[in-house]
């Protein structure tokens, strides 16, 4: 049996000097085939004679696990023999991994019946797998937990306020080397204090290396756009929200590329009759907040266009950004944003930061700056700004340069909060709020009629 690895997955199989070991990603990214797959080579190692793999039930780790392709018995063949009603001595279901030392008693344990999984807890397991995690009693991870050497857990992302993750999976951390990998947000919740050996991988569509694109392109249609099954098992986003704002903005119909702006608004049928330029902006090196910069341009048909974004996190920066760095940056992107569509003179600036509106004013008066740098105006309330663009977006009067992917992102997953659906959540929004800046003054120039 011959299984495509990726570059990633090779690492995983490699490194062997974790204790505990969390699987986090995205549905069909080769997470539990690849897992068991090191637990078992690490129960061949292991000097113990008793491990457990664990699931919802024995049904579910029978068809997620062991009879699937690439299963366990597709994988290991002759060298394991299962046995669903137990064998011999042993009453509970198993398997027997026959290795050079001894056979090894691998237990299946469901956690949906306390009662059951209570009947193997006097036993000192040498390895455990816990597929899907997130769905476990944490009282029963916690007293497993506790009797094993090494752990191996896999999970979908879920609810990001489940306490598993505050004891277990936000304990953990990343290789350095594949940090990059990870959504910025997904980073900052890996903030509780580190346990010594506990590491986190986190796996995407990309690092399944024997998923075809035709494959991939069905799952991802199968699951409805803004819901959370979409968030967890598509985007591989912890999410408990289900409501997404921007639920009418589809990339087919509101993203152009470039060349196909400038063949739209070509100067003749249609032109440019105004640009505007903003920036939402956080400085902090801790969290996923971003300085967004953001360039529109509104045309004589009362259409907008979102034609060119700037993203900056100095969480991820070795020295981070300023707020008079910001003011450079700011100057250099409308000016080659002028360059390219047309000029204007208006920049607006999160108007709740006075550090860098007082750096914009140091920065005018010593250069004599073409560029007038003004406070966003937020009078008009949030829910009422995500009203304008909702309606935009349903008669095509909003449209997004495909070139402004952290934007489009964003449009893709800014939520409701629980239970609410007219409070938009704390985060996926800086070029939101940054394009929103942008357009604010000139909303009497966009859609329907003044």
């Amino acid at each position: 049996m011959k299984i495509k690895l990726s570059d990633k997955f090779l690492d995983f199989l490699r490194f062997d000097d974790f204790t505990f070991e969390f699987l986090e990603s995205c549905t069909s990214a080769g997470k539990t085939t690849v897992g068991v797959i090191k637990f078992m080579f690490t129960v061949a190692k292991s000097p113990k004679q008793f491990h457990a793999i664990c699931g919802l039930d024995n049904g579910v780790i029978e068809r997620n696990i062991i009879n699937k392709d690439c299963g366990l018995l597709d994988v290991f063949g002759g060298t394991v023999s299962y046995y669903s009603g137990g064998h011999g001595k042993i009453r509970l279901p198993h398997i027997l991994f026959h290795t050079s030392g001894q056979d090894k008693v691998i237990y299946l344990v469901g956690y949906d019946n306390v009662a059951k999984w209570k009947k193997v807890l006097g036993t000192q397991f040498g390895v455990i797998f816990i597929d899907e995690a997130n769905l476990a009693d944490l009282a029963f991870i916690q007293e497993i937990t506790m009797r094993c050497d090494r752990a191996f857990f896999t999970q979908n992302p879920d609810d990001p306020g489940l306490e598993w993750y505050k004891q277990y999976v936000n304990c953990s951390r990343p290789l350095d080397r594949y940090r990059a990998d990870y959504p910025a947000e997904l980073l900052q919740m890996l903030s509780e204090l580190p346990k010594d050996g506990w590491v986190h991988w986190y796996f995407t569509f990309d690092d399944n290396a024997a998923l075809s694109p035709e494959k991939r392109a069905q799952i991802v249609s199968s699951v409805p756009v803004g819901t959370k099954q979409y968030f967890t098992k598509i985007l591989g986003l912890r999410r408990k929200t289900t409501g997404l704002v921007f639920s009418n903005f589809e990339q087919k119909r509101h993203v152009l590329t470039r060349e196909q702006i400038r063949a739209a608004v070509d100067g003749t049928a249609e032109r440019f009759v105004q640009f505007s330029c903003g920036l939402d902006t956080a400085y902090s090196a801790k969290s996923a907040d971003t300085l967004a910069f953001s360039f529109i341009g509104v045309t004589d048909r009362r259409r907008v266009f979102v034609l060119d974004e700037l993203v900056f996190n100095n969480a991820e920066l070795s020295v981070p950004i300023a707020p008079s760095d910001t003011v450079r940056k700011l100057v250099e992107f409308a000016q080659r944003c002028g360059e390219e569509w047309g000029v204007t003179r208006e920049l607006f600036i999160d108007s709740a930061d006075a550090a860098t509106l007082t750096e914009c004013a140091k920065y005018k008066r010593a250069n004599g700056c073409f560029f007038n740098f003004d406070p966003a105006w937020k009078k008009m309330k949030i829910l009422d700004r995500i009203n304008l663009q909702l309606g935009w977006f349903a008669h095509d009067e909003m449209t997004v340069c495909a070139d402004c992917r952290v934007y489009i992102s964003e449009l893709e997953r800014y939520c409701w909060q629980e239970g609410s659906d007219s409070i938009p959540e704390d985060g996926n929004d800086h070029m939101i709020n940054s394009v929103q800046y942008a357009f604010l003054p000139y909303i009497g120039m966009i859609g329907g009629t003044a």
